[in-house]
């Protein structure tokens, strides 16, 4: 029987020229090199998006030297499905580069119905793990992540699963998301006492969510974790989206939870400012944005999303221009403040 596949969908090859123009940093004091620019697949690959789209992105990344992908068991819509989507496109395109590829996943917030589907206990994260493994078609990931802490479960028991996990061969390395610096200290503490390997924290960072300034960033530093940015652009605001307003159709338009007319309106007049700064370096906002963040030596990464393989291009592009002169970095300063 002949199968009618109207796709047009081409055997994927890999870029051989993929790794001449990415830069490469180290994560902390590991062995692990990532990315300056990673790939989030948080939006734009769950059941209601175009699968297709996805695959195409996800090829582009790779071909620009993007080998960080990075999940979570809750992203899609509806949970799970990015996972599945990745899985689906994993086994057609990128089974052969797996070991070229840092891919992480994450659990810690709800789930599936009943008291094992969400927070940090050993019973979720372990379960959450096997599913998820299960539906990216792996036999493990990269890294694994605590994704928010648990006012609850002792932090024991949460680091004792990552270590456990480690050790099953599940994971290879172990990171935690939206931990405070005390909270990362105590986990830093808890898996070296476990000799495991803690390599990753996942923040959100951008020119207009700087908490991590205030203690985290040092705190890493002192335990020699690397710190991957994510919501670098926050949410758009820090493109040329909203520089003559608020467009129909976008995330602010629709007031989203995660972005808010109101917020827009609020910072329009230091996107404006930020933005002229950024026409002065010859790139766009969102290009130096991202560079912004990079000149931290504790981030190893910033997650990006993309809609498109273009718009990919355009944000891969930020690392034509990762310096920033005593000016810049004080005008940007002053507009911040």
């Amino acid at each position: 029987m002949q199968i009618n596949d109207k796709s047009q969908t081409n055997a994927y090859y890999a870029d051989e020229n993929r790794y001449d123009n990415m830069t490469y940093n180290r994560t902390g004091k590991s062995g692990v090199l990532l990315p300056a620019l990673s790939l989030g697949l948080w939006h734009n690959f769950g059941f209601v998006d175009s699968i297709q789209n996805g695959r195409d992105i996800l090829r582009t990344a790779f071909d620009l030297g993007i080998t960080h992908f990075d999940l979570a068991n809750n992203y899609g819509p509806p949970y799970g499905s990015a996972e599945e989507n990745f899985g689906t496109i994993f086994k057609k395109d990128f089974k052969p580069y797996r070991d070229e590829l840092f891919i992480a996943t994450k659990a810690g917030y709800d789930m599936w119905p009943g008291p094992y589907g969400n927070w940090g206990s050993r019973k979720y994260l372990i379960s959450s793990l096997d599913q998820s493994l299960k539906r990216m078609n792996l036999d493990y990931v990269d890294v694994f992540y605590h994704h928010r802490p648990d006012p609850e479960t002792p932090l024991e028991e949460t680091m004792g699963a990552l270590a456990d996990i480690v050790r099953q061969g599940k994971a290879l390395y172990v990171g935690i998301s939206n931990y405070k610096p005390k909270e990362t200290a105590e986990a830093a503490k808890l898996l070296k006492a476990l000799n495991t390997p803690f390599i990753l924290h996942q923040a959100r960072y951008s020119m207009f969510d700087r908490w991590v300034e205030d203690g985290l960033l040092d705190t890493l530093k002192d335990t020699g974790v690397g710190c991957i940015a994510f919501s670098p652009l926050a949410q758009g605001m820090l493109t040329d989206k909203y520089l003559k307003g608020i467009p129909d159709g976008s995330r602010a338009a629709k007031n989203l939870t995660y972005l808010q007319s109101e917020t827009v309106n609020e910072n329009i007049e230091k996107v404006k400012a930020l933005n002229t700064i950024a026409e002065s370096r010859n790139q766009k906002l969102s290009q130096m944005a991202l560079a912004w963040i990079l000149r931290q030596p504790q981030v190893a990464s910033v997650l990006i999303g993309a809609s498109s393989s273009n718009q990919l291009k355009e944000n891969v592009k930020a690392l034509d221009n990762l310096e920033f002169s005593k000016e810049e970095l004080e005008a940007i300063h002053q507009i911040l403040k």
